[in-house]
């Protein structure tokens, strides 16, 4: 198995990490994903693209924000996130390819914030935090337009995600469910799906997508 680049990235907020999975042969597209608020790059979705999509000729760069990388357990604001992923992103453009922003929760409205300015190809939001858990009136949902309306974009949602239900989104916007799925897409023993297919759910839907774009290989 190839053993994955790691990256340290200077940034105004200090330095973060690109952890690189690439393909043994040739790309077509680098997919960068950021992490969450309350966790980092080994959320079982993240690591699961990592795994699945070189083989589809796709370097995924996995981005751990300065806060995580220095350690601290609670996220800064919005434009910090904004700034150290802007700052970075010359790094995630240089091997020549379409960048592909994305990530799971935090990371997911960070991509959607940023990916106009900063000429992403597409937008990957994973679990996009729609609103606080029971908070459907504090609505995030123009952040994901805002992408949206200028880029390719796919969503993918568990279906039990309190921070925003599949159904939750507007028909036209309405992400790729993963059944039973919380906001980190685990699913419950008794589910009628392992966690390794709901995974494979998740894996295969970004997989078509990017397939679709062009910025992956058929399986």
């Amino acid at each position: 198995m190839h053993t994955p680049d790691v990256e340290l990235v200077e940034t105004p907020a200090g330095p973060a990490r690109i952890t690189w999975h690439r393909p043994e042969g040739r790309a077509r597209c680098v997919l960068a994903l950021g992490h969450g608020a309350g966790g980092g790059v080994t959320a079982r979705d993240l690591v699961a693209l990592a795994a699945a999509l070189p083989g589809r000729e796709v370097t995924v760069a996995l981005v751990e924000q300065p806060w995580r990388v220095a350690g601290k357990k609670i996220a800064p604001a919005p434009r910090t996130l904004d700034s150290g992923w802007s700052a970075l992103w010359p790094r995630l453009a240089a091997p020549g390819l379409p960048v592909v922003a994305g990530g799971r929760s935090a990371g997911a409205r960070v991509a959607c914030r940023t990916a106009r300015e900063l000429g992403a190809a597409a937008v990957l939001a994973l679990a996009f935090p729609l609103h606080p858990p029971g908070k459907p009136e504090k609505s995030r949902y123009d952040e994901l337009a805002g992408a949206a309306d200028v880029l390719p974009l796919l969503g993918v949602q568990g279906g039990a995600d309190a921070f925003g239900r599949p159904g939750e989104f507007p028909a036209e916007r309405r992400p790729v469910e993963v059944p039973h799925g919380d906001h980190a897409f685990a699913v419950p023993k008794r589910a009628p799906l392992t966690q390794e297919e709901a995974l494979a759910r998740l894996t295969g839907a970004v997989a078509e997508w990017l397939t679709g774009l062009g910025f992956a290989a058929p399986a």
